[in-house]
């Protein structure tokens, strides 16, 4: 094991000992040796099968079969979570098969980012995830459950779905995938028409083809942002089967991984002799893992987010230090859009998860000894992978080496030698930055600001002309508290435009970029947030700004004495808070925690 990934993860325990102590005598003392089910009154209980077939409601009124509840994030409009409409009827199948019970529990809402992207109801995305952890938790409070089933892919959702999950600590839990859509038009050209679009040389007409053309059937979006991301991090944890994120839905191989996956949890709870709660299963080791994968795969920098609100469930700390401690000794070893060109089934087709775990598992760069949802306890089950042989589903061992190393690389020969997330620090605050899509030539900016409160602003900006020179674009009172921290990837056009114009341009910003954000640098998350008095808001236009992601310096070179005597702007964006259910999250802003504590609300004692 490597030295530095010892020691931060020895850090994290530490650091965490009495919030972990906490909340793990929570979840022992709600731990049932029987189904939980018991411990409801006949009313009570004759609710929770009144709709139930006579079989079912017969097995639900004795003591011996488990129940699992299914808790799902199918909705029909959202490409990745389509396929979720016939896992319901596999699932209860296969549990019926296996001797015990499935409800479906509740539904989660699921919103999809690339719809709302630039749009008002982005503003509502990050608060989504509280949301939807809150909603998998009322789909739990029945107190009907032995198990559980978490259905979900995308952005906040499965953020959302682990957290509530680990409220329910007590119980064992399988997550399960839907898969990515087939390949579709190739990410660079994709790209190419979009920054003909911003360039307007080619009309709507021509976008929503190319558009069309990328994100053309069900599955997830091919591309490597926070959705794929989750689907990595939740197997490198062990929650997913091994080898089962990157399968593609409407395929026998897919349904039959989902079929396992309802058998599995039914090994797991409390009424057998295999009890594996998610609180056991989640612990510093495995929220380490999920960071060394975020960094090994040059994954979303929304985790530096999300995880840390995860970590926060299960009664562990992290911040954005340990992020930056292991992404100096975790090497880069995949290349996918937008850090590359391939897409994820290109990276499934060059080795995938299982590859990958035994690369970092074999050079000492991941902890091995997790508690997973697969058969065997640790994470060398999962250098396998699926295949089904006279359609029966079997794992076999993952290639020895990566089939295509422009694709997937090693230890011995990575892409880059760090995993490319840096904490940024200086006298404008604390952020975070993705560089493994930055080429080298721009890492480094030193521009005057060009400061905006509203990233419609920038955009008019741009077309008017006005941006074409050198510039560093401060767009403010973006964060939690002032509009819920929108994503701003519709600026990634304008700017890659410009800086393949020779321009140097970067972005500083207390708002989100998305996980699709690439070659154009920038610190995000800035910290504290403008709308808490923070430094970003006494930037002015022309202040000389020096940005170095290298070295993760963020500073306004302004006379010391007069940056902090001047007062902080105002907001002039006025127009977040009504529309569009804005004005139903009005305690979410107040409430929301920064950026380095997980954006959430969840945790009143906080």
């Amino acid at each position: 094991m490597h030295p530095v990934l010892e020691k931060v993860t020895e850090e994290i325990i530490e650091r965490s000992r009495e919030t972990r102590s906490a909340y793990l005598a929570r979840i022992d003392a709600a731990i049932e040796k029987g189904p939980h089910r018991a411990k409801l009154a006949c009313g009570n209980l004759a609710h929770g099968f009144a709709a139930c077939a006579a079989g079912e409601k017969a097995d639900l009124a004795g003591s011996e079969k488990p129940n699992i509840a299914i808790v799902s994030s199918y909705n029909d409009m959202l490409s990745a979570h389509e396929p979720f409409k016939d896992a319901p009827a596999l699932i209860k199948q296969a549990i019926k098969e296996a001797g015990g019970v499935a409800q479906f529990a509740g539904g989660v809402p699921a919103m999809c980012d690339g719809i709302t992207q630039g749009q008002p109801g982005m503003e509502l995305s990050m608060f989504s995830r509280d949301v939807i952890a809150m909603a998998t938790a009322v789909s739990l409070s029945h107190n009907m459950f032995d198990g559980a089933l978490y259905l979900g892919v995308c952005d906040k959702i499965v953020p959302g779905l682990l957290i509530g999950a680990l409220s329910f600590g007590h119980l064992p839990a399988v997550f399960v995938p839907a898969g990515p859509m087939p390949s579709g038009l190739p990410n660079k050209e994709k790209v190419r028409i979009r920054q003909l679009y911003a360039e307007g040389k080619v009309g709507r007409k021509e976008l929503l083809e190319s558009e069309s053309q990328s994100y053309h059937s069900a599955g997830t979006c091919t591309f490597y942002g926070t959705a794929n991301s989750n689907q990595m991090m939740v197997e490198i944890m062990g929650l997913h089967l091994p080898g089962s994120s990157f399968i593609n839905p409407y395929t026998p191989l897919r349904d039959e991984l989902t079929k396992a996956a309802a058998r599995q949890v039914l090994k797991f709870t409390a009424q057998g002799n295999d009890f594996r709660p998610i609180a056991h299963m989640i612990n510093e080791k495995a929220i380490v893992n999920a960071i060394i994968g975020l960094l090994a795969t040059g994954g979303s920098t929304n985790h530096t987010i999300h995880l840390i609100a995860i970590a926060r469930a299960a009664g562990i700390i992290i911040n954005w230090d340990d992020f930056d401690k292991l992404s100096r000794i975790i090497p880069l070893l995949t290349r996918i859009y937008p850090n590359g060109q391939a897409d994820v089934n290109h990276f499934q087709a060059a080795g995938g998860m299982g590859v990958l775990i035994a690369e970092l598992l074999k050079n000492g760069l991941l902890h091995g000894d997790l508690l997973t949802v697969a058969d065997e306890r640790g994470m060398q089950s999962y250098m396998q992978e699926p295949r089904l042989i006279d359609g029966k589903l079997t794992w076999e061992p993952c290639p020895e080496a990566p089939l295509d190393t422009e694709v997937l690389s090693t230890v011995a020969k990575p892409f880059a030698t760090s995993g490319g997330l840096h904490v940024m620090h200086g006298n404008l605050g604390r952020g975070v930055s993705k560089i493994s899509a930055v080429a080298e030539e721009h890492q480094i900016v030193k521009a005057p600001a060009v400061v905006f409160d509203d990233q419609d602003d920038m955009m008019a900006a741009f077309k008017r002309g006005e941006l074409e020179k050198d510039f560093i674009a401060v767009i403010r009172f973006q964060g939690p508290k002032s509009n819920g921290m929108p994503e701003l990837h519709k600026l990634t056009p304008p700017l890659g435009v410009l800086q393949d114009k020779g321009f140097k341009v970067a972005l500083v910003t207390d708002g989100r970029m998305s996980g699709a954000s690439g070659k154009v640098p920038s610190a995000i998350h800035m910290c504290p947030e403008c709308a808490d008095g923070g430094p970003l808001a006494k930037v002015r236009d022309g202040d000389m700004i020096y940005l170095n992601t290298q070295t993760g310096e963020i500073n306004v070179l302004v006379d010391e004495a007069e940056f902090n005597a001047r007062t902080p702007a105002v907001n002039t964006a006025t127009n977040h808070h009504y529309g569009m259910g804005r004005e139903l999250f009005g305690a979410f802003r107040r409430g929301a925690s920064s950026s380095e504590t997980g954006a959430s609300n969840l945790w009143a004692e906080d």
